[in-house]
C-alpha cells in the first residue's frame, strides 16, 4: 500500500480548530436560546407560581443539606454511610426533578425567535 501513492487522510490544525469553535458556539447559541425562552415563557405566570418555584427548590436545598446528611452522620461516618448516603441523595434528586418538571415546568414549544 505505501508504493501505490495513496496517501494518508491529512488533518489540517486550523480546520479542525474552527470546526471545533463553531461546534461550541452552536452548543452555547443554542443552550442561549432555550435560557431566554424559559425567561420568557415565565412573564406571563402569576407571582404564586414564581414563589412557589422558590420555595420548592429553597426546601429541596435545605433537606438535601441538612435532613440527609443525617444519614452518614448516624451512621458513624464511615465508607459505607457515604456510599448509602450517596445512593440516597441521588435517587432524592430524582424524584425532586421529576416532582419539579410536574409541577413547575414551562411550555416553550410556543415562542420562536427570527433565524436571520
Amino acid at each position: 500500500m505505501e508504493g501505490s501513492g495513496n496517501k494518508p487522510p491529512f488533518f489540517d490544525i486550523r480546520e479542525e480548530r474552527r470546526g471545533s469553535f463553531w461546534r461550541l458556539k452552536d452548543a452555547a447559541d443554542a443552550r442561549r436560546e432555550k435560557r431566554v425562552k424559559r425567561v420568557l415563557a415565565q412573564e406571563g405566570e402569576g407571582l404564586l407560581i414564581t414563589l412557589g418555584r422558590v420555595f420548592y427548590l429553597s426546601c429541596c436545598v435545605l433537606f438535601d443539606g441538612l435532613i440527609l446528611t443525617e444519614l452518614p452522620v448516624s451512621m458513624g461516618k464511615t465508607c459505607w454511610a457515604w456510599i448509602i448516603y450517596f445512593a440516597v441523595l441521588s435517587a432524592v434528586i430524582g424524584v425532586q426533578r421529576h416532582l419539579y418538571g410536574l409541577w413547575f415546568e414551562v411550555d416553550i414549544s410556543q415562542i420562536e425567535f427570527e433565524q436571520e
